[in-house]
Parts: C-alpha cells; sequence; structure tokens
C-alpha cells in the first residue's frame, strides 16, 4: 500500500473499486420482477463511504500479501458483499415498523419510494445475495475454507448476536431513567446493531489476507474499538448536525428517547467519551498494522466526520 497518497485518495481509490463491482453483482436495471430489482439497486447505488468493504480491503492490504491474497477482483467482490448486508439493514431499519424514517442518503427511504412489502422483499434479497457472494468468491477449491468460514462470521454478525438482536434491544430501549443498567445496555446494543459488522469487515480482511492467529485477534480488537467509536460519532452527529448534512432525519434519537451517548450522558460527556475510544482505537490500530498508518488515519477520520 502506498504511503505517499492521502487517507482521502486511498479511501476513494477503493470506495471506486467497491461501487464498479456492486454494479456487477446487483441485478441488471429493469431486471424481473422490475419492482424488486429496482428497490435493491435504488438503495444499493445511493451513495454511501462504503466503510466496511473499504475496511476489509484496506485490512487484507495490511496482513497480507499478492502471494497470500485472492486475486484482486475476488477479493473486492467478497468485500462488496459487506455492503449488500450494510445496506439490508438499512432497509429494515428505516420502515416505519421500525425507526420510521423517510430519509436515506440524503434520498427518500426505500419504503417511501417503492413502498413496504417491495422494500421488506429487497432488504432480504440483498442479504441472500450478499451470502451467495460470500460463499463463491474467491472461486476455487484453494479458497473454499476461506468462504465457508467467512460465511459463518457474518451470519453470526447480522443475527442474533449481532445486527437483528441489537436492533431489538435498541427499539426496546426508549427510556434511558427507566432502565436500571443503561450504560451496560448501550454498550451492548452498539457492539451488537453497529460494532459486529463493522468488526467483522476487519477480521474478513485479516482472514481473506491469509493473517496467522495474533494477526486475526488483533484485527478484531481494531474492528471492536472502532466500531464503537463509529457509533459514538453517529450519536453525536444526531444532535449536532442538520438533515441535509447527514443525508437521514437528525434528531430523532432524541424525539424517540432513544438510549444514545449525548441522552445519557450529555453532548459533553458523549465528545469526551468519543475522545477515550478514539485513543483506544488508536492503540488498536497500532497493534494490528505496525506503527501508525492508515488504519490509524481511519479512525481518526471516522471520529471526527461531519456525517
Amino acid at each position: 500500500m502506498s504511503t505517499t497518497l492521502s487517507l482521502r485518495e486511498i479511501l476513494e481509490a477503493r470506495r471506486v473499486e467497491v461501487e464498479q463491482t456492486l454494479l456487477d453483482l446487483l441485478p441488471p436495471e429493469g431486471e424481473d420482477p422490475k419492482g424488486l430489482a429496482a428497490a435493491m439497486r435504488y438503495s444499493t447505488l445511493a451513495g454511501g463511504k462504503r466503510i466496511r468493504p473499504v475496511l476489509c480491503l484496506l485490512a487484507a492490504e495490511v496482513c497480507g500479501t499478492e502471494a497470500t491474497r485472492p486475486p484482486r477482483r475476488e477479493l473486492v467482490a467478497a468485500a462488496a458483499a459487506l455492503e449488500l448486508f450494510h445496506t439490508y439493514s438499512l432497509i429494515h431499519d428505516d420502515l416505519p415498523c421500525m425507526d420510521d424514517d423517510s430519509l436515506r442518503r440524503g434520498k427518500p427511504t426505500c419504503h417511501v419510494v417503492f413502498g413496504e412489502a417491495t422494500a421488506m422483499l429487497a432488504g432480504d434479497t440483498l442479504q441472500t445475495l450478499g451470502f451467495e457472494v460470500l460463499a463463491t468468491r474467491p472461486r476455487g477449491e484453494a479458497w473454499a475454507a476461506r468462504c465457508a468460514e467467512a460465511v459463518a462470521m457474518v451470519a453470526g454478525a447480522i443475527g442474533l448476536d449481532g445486527m437483528a438482536g441489537g436492533q431489538a434491544l435498541d427499539l426496546a430501549a426508549t427510556d434511558a431513567k427507566a432502565i436500571a443498567e443503561p450504560f451496560a445496555l448501550l454498550s451492548r446494543i452498539h457492539a451488537l446493531k453497529t460494532g459486529r459488522l463493522l468488526r467483522v469487515s476487519v477480521e474478513l480482511g485479516a482472514l481473506y489476507g491469509g493473517a496467522d492467529a495474533a494477526a486475526r485477534a488483533a484485527a478484531a480488537r481494531f474492528g471492536e474499538r472502532l466500531g464503537l467509536l463509529f457509533q459514538i460519532a453517529d450519536d453525536i452527529l444526531d444532535v449536532t448536525q442538520e438533515s441535509t448534512t447527514l443525508g437521514k432525519t437528525a434528531g430523532k434519537d432524541v424525539e424517540q428517547r432513544k438510549l444514545t451517548y449525548p441522552n445519557l450522558f450529555g453532548l459533553d460527556g458523549a465528545k469526551a467519551e468519543l475522545e477515550r475510544v478514539l485513543a483506544s482505537s488508536l492503540e488498536a490500530a497500532r497493534a494490528f498494522e505496525g506503527s501508525s498508518g492508515v488504519l490509524s488515519a481511519l479512525a481518526t477520520y471516522v471520529a471526527r466526520r461531519d456525517r
């Protein structure tokens, strides 16, 4: 990986790779059922930083070589599957029966454009497409064991002990004052709902890079810290930014009395927690990539982002 490129250039180059691969993986425009295929494309291609697949690619580059990694095209396809899982979760998260939001990535949400039933099916189909990609990329018997492990890792990250479980806890936690141990619950919600998929994105990169057990443990630690950092930053942005900046409805956490860092600690307390977790994220990044490098820079970027 070149050290002469800026973080922005590194992220953009890998985002473009992922974007092109998503175009190849998604059903072609106009494919039947037209409404379902269109909804899948609409939500997946609506924009976004592609942080999860980019994380996977960066982790594979940090801990692997061309000899230990899959061919680049195959690696990018496997990484892009993470964006399919992420998009499915966003579609479902925005539904009226969940967070009931009308804006995502600066555009009307999937159910607003296509209706609730099609949105639900689009989320379901993106999830199944993601597993199909993980199970078949990289191609060939030499990669079969890693494909199987990748499927198991992601299934764990999005199920009962991952995103779905975290969403269920989040929906139930609407008043911090009524919860006996709110910080413990908040930590669990963030670790499951957001943290697990971000963590597994780094772990998958280490897996595809051919990392040993020690490197994979370091990858998991960094991914865990980064996931918490991402969510604290998200909580803060919800109360400090406008909807036009965020690309989604701002202030909903306060309106719905959700259990968040600002609601629990106040804005200044949440910012102090952000700095504490950033410090531990940087320490974890250095343990994984050696001296401060692209993952350290990425952690700082996540903490300082404005959307």
